[in-house]
């Protein structure tokens, strides 16, 4: 009876907050001040998105909208996003996180690996988890960068029901997923790709297109050869 009894209190007290912190409302999306609440961003970076556009810089945001983003070794930005306005964004959903307070408390269906791995009891508890993981490592744009953070995050989140997020489908959802801020964004991101090409083909010609071709296949081959071919290559 005893245990029954603690068990019922126990599920009152979990369901309560629950519906406590799904009835929290964010505020607005507000580029103008850099708030993103609960939202996945992205930006392009210096040299390396201009002959790739598709590689970037990733941040993960709070739920008053401050900015995460992994940027130097032992260091995480908070709300002043290392390169820059944020070009794209995607808000992430509540609903698709596992907040479990014990392990009978789960809703995702990896209980076990979820406990294991390490859970939050509300999205920014899982932020500020990661965030003091990544206090203690070393950046390295080729195994340890931003994206790494990010997926940390959402494998503590167990978003999706997903336990392996890493760096390729994290900037696979981005891509996909993501929405540009404006015409702007969208101009920063592909003008100096643009113009680099542009030039090389005036100057070097067609085999410029080669190389960078061959540039793009590289980096493509590198994370993802190493994230899925490779245990723990490019794991930090």
């Amino acid at each position: 009876m005893d245990l029954k009894a603690a068990y019922d209190v126990e599920h009152r007290i979990s369901t309560s907050s629950k519906i406590q912190h799904d009835l929290w409302l964010l505020d607005q999306i507000d580029p103008k001040t850099a708030k993103f609440p609960r939202c996945l961003i992205w930006a392009p970076l210096p040299v390396v998105s201009w002959l790739a556009p598709f590689i970037g810089h990733v941040g993960i945001c709070r739920e008053d909208g401050a900015i995460l983003d992994f940027s130097g070794s032992n260091f995480v930005n908070i709300d002043d996003f290392a390169f820059g306005a944020p070009a794209r964004y995607l808000q992430l959903g509540r609903e698709k996180c596992c907040f479990p307070p014990n392990l009978v408390g789960h809703t995702c269906k990896k209980g076990y690996q979820h406990a294991d791995y390490g859970t939050a009891i509300t999205w920014d508890d899982a932020l500020r988890q990661s965030t003091r993981n990544f206090e203690h490592r070393s950046y390295n744009i080729f195994t340890c960068n931003c994206h790494s953070f990010v997926a940390n995050c959402l494998n503590r989140l167990c978003y999706d029901g997903s336990m392996d997020w890493n760096m390729v489908n994290v900037a696979a959802l981005v891509l996909f997923k993501g929405h540009w801020i404006d015409r702007m964004s969208v101009v920063k991101s592909f003008l100096p790709f643009t113009v680099v090409v542009c030039l090389g083909v005036a100057l070097v010609g067609w085999p410029f297109l080669i190389g960078l071709f061959s540039f793009s296949l590289l980096l493509v081959g590198w994370f993802t050869l190493g994230t899925y071919c490779v245990k723990n290559l490019l794991e930090c």
